[in-house]
């Protein structure tokens, strides 16, 4: 108990060890004098005539409060935090007004005040004058940034000043939001809930910039460029260390958070601005019109000689998975509409634009890794034989529809095609930009309910371009668009399709394949039959090393089996839903256009 008494002594000791600075006596001083004076209380008086409030009117008040019980202590507390909530209102009024000489006022402030900083009660007054100087003097800063306490209270207007100087204490503060952002993101992509109308990019643009870590991120950089340029390069090395695209897409929110908040200082300097300004509107329509897409051409190519350092944070604004998402939407919509006009790819000038932007973004790692700032030479065959030969597919799924629905006499003994073009299989291995189209054509077709398709396409999925069909991404939407075709699972030829022909094929190399299969069944289990269901239970028993969330979403399927056991619920129906799909029109006479 001594030594904690001792130690709070000390504390308090520090505490006002600056008021002998302002010529102001404090506790050691009254114990002086106490200890040397023949009569304390004529001491005592002395030495609150000396120390209180100095106004002579107010000796012969005081013993009114005497009378009433209120203690001295309760008044001058009561007196004071009304003059320091004063001072602290006026210093924000010099700050704001006009006068040329307001920043050497609160200079002159701070020194008299600042050897208080560390009282509780003057503390506040103190941190008031710092957060309103435009520069802080060096000295001042240091000592703020030397005590853990100081910096931890400081207002972030101060922080800032410290940080722009200090980059390693920025990355302190900055990585543990860096870390936050990337668990967010991916918890999004694992989310137990299913749904074709909610999902990873369901939230607009707008609506993302509200998430913590950016409004946190946006006000701790504030106008300050230098803060801003740091974080933009914490970005590019976490991105290069770890290809995750989710880096990419904080780097276009952060800008876009500042543009909404009209700071000039640092909208107006970075080259990407009005880039990603014309790209959001298109993220938020979630497809690229003829006149965005010459807006984007034109920043594309107003790239200059010299300058050309600036590919490297577009490739990495197109990287974002949320741009290439509407990128490659509005691909496929462009190829519904050129199999309308009986129109080859080649001629399409905005599907050029859009795979050329598609191109630009899948090479971000590569571009900001080797500091070779040029755009990557798009694969010309893309257009003229992968894209022709994704078009035949669909001709083969429409001209078998119309087969259908013809009358018996006049049906041919068609049957529905179950090999896919060389050259759609070869090009989606062997192209990253070919193999994004393919995946979001097996999402389309997913989400037309197209069982056939979707049979014929998932196997040639086992083997893409870097594993690309295996990404979370990718699996999280196709989990989500099998939803609609829930009642399919009841047959065994479908439960193969999906899951012995593409899940499972990697399931046991790649735990978060294994985890988007169980998400899969928690929701489905009740339509997938019954003997598959027992059999997907065994392979999908999770083994020692395997994660908890793993384990858990296996336990949690386990539990609903049984529960549904015990009493059999009605029947879902699917979801109704409007997808927002364009219907397109198909040549009455369907040509394969090669």
């Amino acid at each position: 108990e001594q030594g904690g008494d001792s130690v709070l002594s000390r504390a308090r000791l520090k505490m006002f060890a600056g008021l002998p600075e302002l010529g102001i006596s404090n506790g050691e001083d009254l114990k002086e004098t106490l200890t040397n004076c023949t009569e304390p209380l004529k001491a005592i008086d002395q030495f609150q005539m000396e120390n209180g409030i100095l106004l002579p009117t107010l000796q012969s008040a005081l013993p009114f409060l005497d009378l009433h019980g209120t203690p001295r202590l309760e008044f001058h507390q009561s007196v004071f935090d009304e003059l320091r909530e004063k001072l602290m209102e006026r210093v924000a009024t010099i700050a704001e007004g006009k006068d040329e000489d307001r920043y050497i006022k609160l200079e002159e402030l701070l020194e008299k005040s600042f050897p208080l900083v560390k009282m509780p009660s003057i503390q506040p007054i103190v941190m008031q004058v710092l957060k309103h100087l435009q520069k802080v003097p060096e000295k001042k800063l240091k000592q703020v940034m030397a005590d853990k306490e100081l910096y931890k209270v400081c207002a972030v207007e101060v922080k800032r000043q410290i940080w722009q100087d200090n980059q390693a204490l920025f990355g302190d503060e900055v990585s543990p939001l860096l870390k936050q952002y990337i668990v967010e993101k991916e918890a999004a992509l694992f989310s137990s809930d299913l749904s074709v109308l909610h999902n990873f990019f369901s939230p607009s643009p707008k609506t993302r910039r509200q998430g913590e870590v950016v409004l946190k991120l946006t006000q701790m950089i504030g106008k300050n460029v230098k803060l801003y340029d740091m974080v933009l390069q914490f970005l590019r090395t976490l991105f290069l260390r770890t290809r995750n695209v989710h880096y990419c897409t904080l780097r276009a929110e952060l800008l876009m958070s500042l543009h909404d908040l009209d700071i000039s200082e640092i909208c107006s300097v970075d080259p990407c601005h009005k880039f990603s300004w014309c790209l959001d509107a298109c993220i938020r329509e979630k497809f690229v019109d003829a006149k965005r897409a010459r807006e984007l051409q034109g920043f594309l190519d107003g790239v200059k000689k010299g300058q050309e350092q600036v590919l490297g944070d577009l490739s990495m604004i197109l990287c974002d998975p949320f741009a290439c998402n509407t990128l490659v939407l509005s691909t496929v919509r462009n190829l519904q509409e050129l199999l309308s006009q009986d129109a080859l790819p080649r001629d399409s000038p905005d599907l050029l634009l859009l795979l050329r932007m598609l191109s630009l973004g899948q090479g971000a790692w590569d571009m900001i890794d080797s500091q070779v700032f040029k755009e990557p030479r798009m694969d010309l065959e893309v257009v003229t034989r992968f894209l022709p030969a994704m078009m035949s597919i669909v001709v083969d799924d429409y001209t078998f529809t119309v087969e259908q629905k013809l009358p018996s006499e006049e049906k041919s003994s068609l049957t529905y095609p179950t090999t896919l073009p060389e050259t759609f299989s070869r090009y989606v291995q062997e192209n990253r930009v070919a193999c994004e189209i393919g995946l979001y054509y097996v999402l389309h077709i997913a989400k037309q309910r197209n069982k056939n398709a979707l049979q014929r396409l998932l196997p040639a999925l086992v083997d893409t371009y870097n594993d690309m069909a295996f990404g979370d991404i990718f699996l999280h939407l196709l989990t989500g668009y099998l939803t609609l075709l829930s009642d399919e699972f009841g047959s065994e030829e479908f439960c193969t399709a999906v899951f012995d022909n593409f899940l499972l094929t990697s399931f046991s190399s790649k735990e978060n394949v294994h985890r988007h299969c169980l998400r899969l069944l928690n929701h489905l289990h009740q339509k997938v039959l019954a003997s598959y269901m027992e059999t997907l239970m065994k392979t999908l028993e999770p083994p020692k090393q395997s994660s908890e969330s793993v384990k858990e979403l296996y336990t949690l399927l386990k539990e609903k089996l049984e529960a549904s056991k015990k009493s059999p619920l009605e029947p879902e129906e699917a979801p109704s839903l409007d997808l927002g799909l364009h219907p397109v029109a198909v040549p009455s006479t369907p040509k394969t256009p090669l």
